[in-house]
């Protein structure tokens, strides 16, 4: 197909106005109302045109199709499992999103102005981080919850803080930028991480803590500041210790629970917590994996067969109120059998092999992108041990967005060297 038209001579303001929606887009994931429908809407039709118009974006597709095409089997997966246990369309639709950002990846293949879309990223993490010391310390909600699924999103809500918290540490270390622009990374780091600690929510932040270490020795043997990494580990220790002072020891309280709720459990007390009833999900859920190997009890059917479980007496009753296990594995072992849990494995196996190796070669600045994408996926890959990182529209969302998108930037800018990365 000939590569011309308006997609072949995008103006230096189109491409402001793009790396503009980019830069925004994980925004409209964490917030409620029709206008967050406005960029993903532009961006869809956008990519549509460049893969229908543009060879070099179909070409970085090509070179990204490790990635493209394990995010193409979850969608042809959750299609069959639907359709084989006749659930009917609603339940597809999640799912179905994962093809929105695929249309969404080919922008990436434009050279978009990667710096306006770090800030944009890290001013996402500070303002949803003061909503977070909003709700907690104004309106003195326990947990807070961020502005999009209530309470029930805390968890969820947290590791989303976490993420964009990663991206700004990535550009605080290695962006090449102004006093100005570290300042914003650095709040994005900040108010990401004192947000996510303001949710209360264990699994996120335990999941952080090997992730920023893997990024901060990364940026030390890449670079051989060790000294700076180091003194940056001391002050996030010393932050998250006055961060724990303030909330006058909720935080290591919920953390000092975990033995109690295991002990309990164990002893089959009636009175499970937040813990026990994890333990108690995931034991119904082997079962559930064990006894449908094949096809799984079917997509978002986890709850109905929970309270199956309980009516029979082989549930305790506290878990019946939950649609997930609260473990991402187990919910595609439990609703999918073992080609669903096939499927969730390839989706973080084979992107972090694709981030890996770039993250090897190549200059600095896809290096970081590079970088970035392993951060990603190793936080929601670890994140999947303690809870449900697919069960929400915004978590999914964003993993799909950053993952795929991140793959076909780095495609084209190995497809085309002399366009500058970041600019």
């Amino acid at each position: 197909m000939k590569d011309d038209g308006a997609y072949g001579r995008l103006s230096t303001h189109g491409l402001d106005v793009l790396s503009l929606l980019v830069a925004v887009t994980p925004l409209s994931f964490a917030i409620s109302g029709r206008v967050k429908v406005l960029p993903l809407a532009l961006l869809m039709l956008t990519g549509l045109g460049l893969l229908a118009c543009r060879a070099e974006t179909r070409h970085s597709f090509r070179r990204a199709r490790m990635v493209v095409a394990v995010s193409a089997l979850a969608l042809l997966y959750a299609a069959l499992n639907v359709f084989g246990h006749r659930l009917g369309w609603a339940a597809f639709d999640r799912p179905s999103h994962i093809l929105l950002y695929m249309m969404i990846a080919a922008v990436f293949s434009l050279p978009l102005r990667m710096r306006m879309i770090w800030l944009g990223f890290s001013l996402t993490a500070v303002l949803l981080g003061s909503v977070c010391i909003v709700q907690h310390l104004v309106l003195g909600a326990p947990r807070a919850y961020g502005l999009n699924g209530g309470d029930w999103a805390a968890i969820e809500f947290a590791m989303f803080l976490l993420v964009l918290a990663l991206m700004s540490l990535l550009q605080l270390l290695y962006s090449q930028c102004g006093r100005l622009e570290k300042v914003v990374h650095g709040g994005g780091l900040v108010f990401g991480m004192y947000g996510a600690l303001l949710t209360q929510s264990r699994g996120p932040l335990l999941a952080f803590v090997p992730v920023f270490l893997l990024v901060l020795m990364n940026y030390a043997r890449d670079t051989g500041h060790w000294r700076r990494s180091l003194l940056l580990i001391a002050a996030v220790v010393c932050g998250g210790v006055l961060a724990g002072i303030s909330l006058h020891g909720e935080v290591l309280a919920r953390f000092a629970r975990v033995g109690t709720e295991v002990v309990r459990y164990d002893q089959s007390s009636d009175e499970l917590g937040s813990v026990g009833e994890r333990l108690e999900m995931w034991h119904i859920a082997g079962h559930a994996a064990l006894d449908h190997p094949l096809t799984g009890v079917g997509l978002d059917r986890f709850g109905p067969y929970v309270r199956e479980q309980v009516a029979q007496g082989h549930a305790s009753p506290e878990i019946a109120k939950y649609d997930h296990p609260h473990n991402e594995y187990l919910e595609w072992a439990a609703t999918g059998g073992v080609p669903g849990l096939l499927v969730l494995l390839s989706l973080f196996g084979f992107p972090l092999a694709y981030f890996i190796r770039h993250a090897r070669r190549g200059d600095q600045a896809m290096r970081v992108v590079a970088t970035a994408g392993v951060a990603v996926i190793v936080m929601y890959a670890l994140c999947a041990l303690t809870d449900n990182v697919f069960y929400r529209a915004m978590p999914q969302s964003l993993y799909f967005f950053l993952v795929l998108g991140l793959a076909v930037l780095i495609a084209s800018r190995n497809l085309s060297p002399r366009e500058a990365p970041g600019d």
